[in-house]
């Protein structure tokens, strides 16, 4: 585990350096929303990372999610971002826990997420934007395809777009391109105005481009421990 004063060092310089880095590109360091992802690590570094004032952690496998989201339910504020792949069999699951599925890829996961019993979730329709089909994301083709699949689902408030950087070269242009996917997403549903990039590696040039929730994980967190 990680030592508080640690922890407490790390959770300071990131959001300092997301603070800069906002007001260097002329924005305002309340409109973002930090998401610290806790994969792989103990329930109580979600425990510290709350005692700190974090209010949004994210992690990206459903069974490791959902077994953290019960044990901290104690937590007054704590949201649960959903940031990987989500199957669709385990979407309702899910949807019990999570504040926002940041992965929305594909039209199954957003019926299996659908529900009319008037409560909400936040939806960000997730975009591959290399290459390779075994990114996640949809395609940009289907992109407005799959927008008007989430505002006709009863159940999710779309919010946005989502995507990761290529793994090679400068992210910006990527986050860049993102920016302009999520104007085509804003003329089917204006208000579907949030942008979720950026990570431990990439969140200076995520906000430069307009993100609103960045995933910060090893940053904050320290090197991933082994899965269990």
């Amino acid at each position: 585990m990680t030592p508080p004063d640690e922890l407490r060092a790390r959770v300071d310089d990131v959001l300092g350096r997301i603070d800069d880095s906002a007001r260097s590109a002329g924005r305002d360091p309340d409109e973002i929303t930090t998401i610290v992802v806790t994969k792989f690590h103990p329930e109580q570094l979600v425990r510290d990372l709350h005692a700190l004032g974090v209010r949004d952690v994210g992690e990206n496998r459903h069974q490791e999610a959902q077994a953290k989201a019960l044990a901290t339910a104690d937590l007054d504020g704590l949201h649960w971002h959903f940031v990987g792949q989500l199957q669709s069999k385990k979407a309702r699951q899910a949807r019990a826990y999570v504040r926002a599925v940041h992965s929305l890829d594909r039209d199954s996961v957003v019926d299996a997420l659908g529900v009319d019993d008037g409560t909400t979730i936040d939806g960000f329709v997730q975009v591959n934007l290399t290459d390779d089909p075994g990114r996640g994301g949809v395609a940009e083709s289907g992109l407005e395809a799959l927008v008007e699949r989430v505002v006709a689902t009863p159940g999710i408030l779309l919010r946005g777009v989502m995507a990761v950087a290529p793994l090679e070269g400068d992210p910006r242009p990527a986050f860049a391109h993102l920016r302009s996917l999520s104007d085509r997403v804003r003329r089917l549903a204006p208000e579907a105005d949030r942008i979720s990039a950026g990570m431990s590696h990439d969140f200076a040039e995520a906000i430069a481009e307009g993100a609103t929730h960045l995933r910060i994980g090893t940053a904050i967190t320290g090197n991933r421990p082994e899965p269990r």
